[in-house]
């Protein structure tokens, strides 16, 4: 197999199913490839579900990404296998599921499997349909889980209840997670206030992205107290408070959460060509 290919960047290229069967068979094989980037490939349910099974034994991959896939209408039995896999895997630390139309039910069964994984560090949720009840199953895991990093929720549909179970979960003694995006969810005031209290007394958390909620005059006051006094850093919030008609407001900077140190060196082979992104790849199959 082919030893020096680190990273195979094949989003947006429509493979589909038959193309991601062949990728999923490859990895059987291969042992280098530390990145995979599936991204809007028309992956389906049969497809994810081979990559789940394949990376029950794969060690090598860092950073999978399956947004954007065509699993809608098919009850969320595809994250079953993917948290089956989590339970085992121990080498994978990013993981992107976002636009792939999981629900509660889906957050659920992933939640079983995080419980277990103590190697993610990168979780990307987002465009998907996690209410309240999801966030309830994911707070459980952030209690206990002593790895994950970084969890991206914007555009769910957490809402008051889902904001207050993840603040719940943030000043809990247990939890690492030092950045979380929960941008555009329909939070008020309640939720958001409880985030902010949560970010004042959790030492670990250090980004907290909060525009496209409800953003009253309380909330405003809360986070411009939050960064002029240093517990948060303009830089690791994708909001800044000004002042007009003598009441505080928030405006949207454009601060994504970050990507993972590991990302830009992780590739032993420097003297090599470890990038494989094509626009062709489709004419395979």
């Amino acid at each position: 197999g082919n030893r020096t290919l680190c990273r195979l960047r094949l989003s947006g290229n429509k493979i589909g199913d038959s193309g991601g069967m062949l990728l999923a068979m490859m990895l059987q094989i291969n042992n280098s490839l530390m990145e995979l980037e599936l991204s809007a490939c028309d992956l389906g349910i049969q497809s994810v579900i081979t990559f789940a099974n394949v990376l029950k034994s794969n060690r090598s991959l860092r950073c999978v990404d399956f947004s954007r896939s065509l699993l809608n209408g098919h009850e969320e039995y595809w994250v079953v296998h993917i948290s089956n896999m989590l339970v085992v895997n121990s080498s994978l630390l990013e993981l992107h599921l976002g636009m792939t139309g999981m629900a509660d039910t889906g957050m659920e069964r992933l939640a079983e499997g995080l419980k277990l994984n103590h190697s993610l560090r990168y979780l990307d949720l987002q465009y998907n349909g996690v209410s309240c009840d999801g966030a309830y199953h994911l707070a459980n895991v952030l209690r206990k889980n002593p790895t994950l990093d970084v969890i991206d929720l914007s555009f769910n549909r957490l809402e008051d209840e889902g904001g207050i179970y993840l603040s719940k979960a943030l000043s809990s003694p247990g939890c690492s997670l030092r950045a979380l995006s929960v941008s555009s969810n329909n939070i008020r005031t309640d939720g958001l206030l409880a985030l902010a209290q949560a970010v004042k007394v959790n030492p670990n958390q250090t980004q907290i992205n909060i525009w496209g909620n409800y953003l009253e005059e309380p909330v405003c006051q809360a986070f411009k107290e939050l960064i002029y006094s240093g517990h948060l850093l303009r830089e690791q919030t994708d909001v800044t408070a000004y002042e007009m008609n003598n009441q505080v407001c928030l405006a949207e900077i454009c601060n994504g959460l970050k990507k993972l140190n590991y990302r830009i060196n992780f590739c032993p082979y420097d003297t090599v060509a470890t990038y494989f992104s094509i626009n062709f790849f489709k004419r395979l199959f």
